[in-house]
């Protein structure tokens, strides 16, 4: 039996063809929720691009004077490490993985070196200050004046400086004279001479109305007095610093002589070379005086002085004797003394002289005597003695099979070695040097293996999480509002819509007596065919009820 059932004419909606069009289609719950997440998505991608180009900053220093900040900065770009400023440039930023590693290199290059505030601290007096706070003030700014002042030689790396001003008080007889300490902090392997010493003396004292050079200490930073009585006498007893200085130089000079003629043969890092100088910087200064013999010669002897002396008497006159004439009127000759042997006799004119007179005469002659002044000086800083040692390492040895081994070295190449160190050094056995040369295997000292924090405690690791927390957050709240708000909306915008089931005035046929027309489903349980068979006999019971019910669910609507 056939049955028709013919179904009204119901205008089906029309599904829009653009992307705008189906937007509008959406319910208003449904597209304001996509509009929701669209905004969240779009901070979120903002807010990740901020972070991801301006980094993790921390604090690398802050409060810096503005000569230590441009300091620190000049070093910072020196380095190419990016860094930021604060507001205001209270504060210098740099990424926060290496905020630790940067002091640590900032202190190595000696910043920030801290500020020194000299005469500019009188610019910010306080009203009603005391005369102690004035005083105070006053020499705070002389002390910051000196520091700066010293700290500009080159061989200083920082200073301080104290003073010691007594308060002047005219009703005292005796005043108190000022004091002055000084503590240098040389950089590495510089060294002050005497001249550099009394220079910073010098300024000290100069700087400071009626305080005496003496009254001013110079320390080093190993505490080491470069001033006062104490440096002298330690210069007097012992040795001073520019000799201790020589003496290294020598020693350093000797030990690079052998390092540089031993270590091509033994291999680089296999020889251990040490050299002690004795070195006499003691200054000998000696007078002689030497006379020479007399030669003999007239002709070579010099007369100082010459003095003759005549004298004559006696109980009566004396009376001229002889023959009247030209001889007899003539002086008496002068006396000779010879050099060596006997004194001739007092000769003179000839006179008459009786028994009865008598006379004297005496000549006394002086005569240069040679003489030769030597001075001898010894310079100081001669080489009294030397001693070398020396340590060679075992020699390594390769066999065919690529194994390496130590191997001692043998008597000829020890002696050798010896003889070379001997040429290198210049060794003398009369100034009794002494050289050493010994073989032995040089120890090598197993990497003491630190225990390591586990990886989750490292700071390495807590860094990466502190730095990946914030991206990671952002694209867990991406990824929740993606799949909760904007995804929904997106699906419901292009998901297909149902096909029409009919369309207007069409009929739907529906063949109830055919059984063959709906196959019995083979697997359904037996609930689901029991309603099966209802649904059939509803339909043949009441065909309209079941047209009306289909109108329904094609329409939209309820059943009528």
């Amino acid at each position: 039996m056939d049955n028709a059932v013919s179904l009204p004419t119901h205008a089906a909606p029309a599904v829009p063809a653009t992307f705008a069009g189906r937007i509008q289609a959406l319910p208003l719950r449904s597209r304001l929720s996509a509009l929701i997440g669209v905004a969240a998505l779009a901070g979120i991608v903002y807010a990740m691009t901020a972070w991801s180009s301006h980094g993790d900053y921390k604090v690398l220093y802050a409060n810096l004077a503005d000569k230590d900040g441009g300091a620190v900065i000049a070093q910072l770009s020196q380095m190419n490490v990016p860094y930021r400023m604060a507001e205001g440039g209270a504060a210098i930023l740099v990424p926060a993985a290496q905020v630790h590693d940067l002091r640590l290199k900032m202190a190595t290059a000696g910043l920030p070196k801290g500020a020194i505030s000299g005469f500019e601290l009188m610019d910010s007096a306080r009203f009603g200050q005391t005369q102690f706070q004035e005083r105070l003030t006053f020499q705070r700014g002389l002390e910051g004046e000196l520091t700066r002042s010293i700290g500009s030689l080159a061989a200083v790396q920082a200073a301080r400086v104290h003073l010691a001003l007594p308060n002047q008080n005219g009703f005292f007889r005796e005043q108190q004279k000022p004091s002055a300490s000084v503590l240098l902090t040389l950089h590495p392997g510089r060294s002050l001479d005497r001249a550099q010493i009394a220079g910073i003396v010098h300024l000290v004292s100069s700087s400071v109305p009626e305080m005496s050079p003496k009254a001013v200490s110079i320390l080093d930073q190993s505490g080491a007095l470069l001033t006062g009585s104490e440096a002298s006498a330690g210069a007097g007893a012992g040795l001073d610093a520019q000799q201790l200085q020589y003496v290294s130089q020598i020693e350093a000079g000797y030990t690079k002589r052998i390092l540089e003629l031993v270590e091509p043969i033994v291999g680089h890092d296999n020889l251990r070379a040490s050299v002690t100088a004795d070195i006499d910087f003691s200054q000998t200064e000696a007078t002689s005086e030497e006379f020479k013999p007399n030669q003999g010669a007239d002709a070579s002897i010099s007369i100082r002085s010459q003095q003759t002396t005549e004298q004559g008497g006696g109980a009566g006159a004396t009376l001229a004797s002889g023959i009247p004439g030209a001889a007899s009127n003539q002086p008496p000759i002068a006396a000779t003394a010879p050099l060596t042997g006997a004194s001739q006799p007092l000769q003179g004119a000839p006179t008459g002289i009786g028994a009865g007179s008598g006379g004297r005469r005496e000549a006394v002659t002086n005569y240069e005597v040679d003489k030769t002044v030597r001075v001898t000086k010894s310079a100081s800083g001669n080489v009294r003695r030397l001693n070398a040692a020396v340590v060679v390492n075992n020699r390594s040895v390769t066999d065919a099979k690529g194994k390496t081994t130590q191997v001692p070295l043998g008597a000829e190449e020890i002696e050798k070695l010896t003889a070379l160190v001997r040429e290198s050094i210049g060794f003398s056995k009369e100034r009794g040097d002494s050289v050493k040369v010994i073989n032995a295997p040089f120890k090598v000292d197993p990497v003491a293996s630190h225990e390591t924090a586990p990886f989750w405690k490292g700071f390495e690791l807590i860094d990466v999480i502190r730095a990946a927390a914030l991206p990671l957050g952002l694209a867990i709240v991406a990824v929740l509002v993606f799949f909760g708000l904007v995804r929904p909306a997106v699906k419901s915008t292009f998901s297909a819509r149902p096909a029409q089931l009919g369309r207007a005035g069409t009929r739907i046929d529906a063949v109830v007596d055919d059984e063959g027309s709906y196959p019995p489903p083979q697997l359904a349980a037996p609930g689901y065919l029991r309603q099966i068979e209802g649904a059939k006999a509803l339909a043949k019971e009441n065909p309209a009820a079941v047209a009306g019910i289909v109108r329904g669910w094609v329409g939209g609507g309820e059943a009528a």
